[in-house]
């Protein structure tokens, strides 16, 4: 036991090695440019969806997407209002990550590592550099896959673990856990390869990898509340939007629970159960902006009602001119 818990650390460390690799190449040549996106493409609450599902994608980190929000929101290049269907959209962008863990290519990860390697120590401009260190985390967290896969096959014949994991098919089980594993590691995409992970072994069945990825829609919630503190007002609502937009769809899930199941089911046809809870984690998201984008205006004027502005913000300010003396 020691050994396969070992093992599935170090799988573990290499990828969340490998995501921060990956992050950093990312953002030092998007980050900029992501920057200016989300400041000219937010109009609407459908365009704002559509850059915060993109910026997401791109940068590979709904957590980093939505801090460069509340810091964007905090200089006033944002408003509050604006941020609400990046935010949402965010939540699709993340569901890409999931979706390339579930294809199983952890035996093509040397390569990857290699040609990052490469290109990262012989690259001549900073571009080449980063595109070397993108690769090389890509590498680094399918090779990361592969290791907790191989450190966790022999519990597939191990009955009190087996017994265990069944018990996360108890939903509001399964929620806290999967919250409470993403802030402790300080990543939803580590918890869902987690249980994708352990769905492709036959460890995990489909109800209780939901309910994990349920609780890792909680969980990422941590960072950006942190993020906000220090903040201004309009900063502060936009952190706390995420935090009740996430919270509301998951206690919805739940309720559904065997509905949502059954609908993961039918379109992910014949595949695997990795694929399926994947499939799942993309619909639960998809589905949960596409039920509250057209309540967008309402829940912004009760985030304006929950944390209205402070006294001295509301106060008018009288001009020199128009003071007696």
């Amino acid at each position: 036991m020691v050994k396969i818990v070992l093992g599935l650390l170090a799988g573990l460390v290499l990828f969340l090695y490998g995501v921060t690799h990956m992050s950093d190449g990312l953002r030092a040549i998007a980050g900029d440019r992501m920057k200016r996106i989300l400041g000219r493409f937010t109009t609407n609450r459908f365009a704002g969806v559509l850059t915060g599902a993109i910026a997401t994608t791109v940068l590979d980190s709904s957590s980093v997407t939505i801090v460069m929000v509340i810091a964007m929101v905090n200089a006033g290049v944002l408003t509050f209002v604006q941020s609400l269907g990046v935010i949402m959209g965010s939540n699709i962008g993340t569901t890409v990550s999931s979706q390339l863990i579930a294809f199983n290519v952890d035996e093509y990860a040397p390569l990857a590592l290699l040609a990052g390697f490469v290109l990262h120590m012989m690259g001549k401009t900073e571009r080449r550099k980063q595109i070397g260190s993108i690769v090389l985390g890509i590498g680094l967290i399918f090779f990361g896959l592969g290791q907790m896969g191989n450190a966790v096959e022999p519990l597939r014949d191990h009955r009190p673990v087996l017994d265990l994991l069944a018990r996360l098919e108890s939903p509001w089980l399964g929620v806290l856990i999967g919250a409470a594993l993403t802030v402790l590691i300080q990543s939803s995409s580590a918890t869902l390869g987690i249980v994708i992970t352990l769905a492709s072994q036959g460890l995990i069945t489909l109800p209780a990898g939901i309910a994990v990825m349920l609780g890792a829609e909680i969980g990422t919630c941590a960072d950006t509340l942190v993020a906000t503190v220090g903040r201004s007002r309009e900063a502060v609502r936009a952190g706390v939007f995420h935090l009740l937009f996430n919270i509301t769809t998951v206690i919805a899930g739940v309720l559904f629970v065997e509905q949502f199941t059954r609908l993961a089911l039918r379109i992910s046809g014949g595949a695997d159960v990795a694929r399926q809870i994947a499939n799942a984690h993309m619909l639960f998201n998809v589905l949960g902006v596409l039920v509250f984008i057209g309540a967008t205006p309402l829940l912004a004027r009760a985030l304006l009602w929950l944390l209205p502005d402070s006294r001295a913000a509301r106060r008018p300010v009288l001009e020199p001119s128009s003071v007696t003396t």
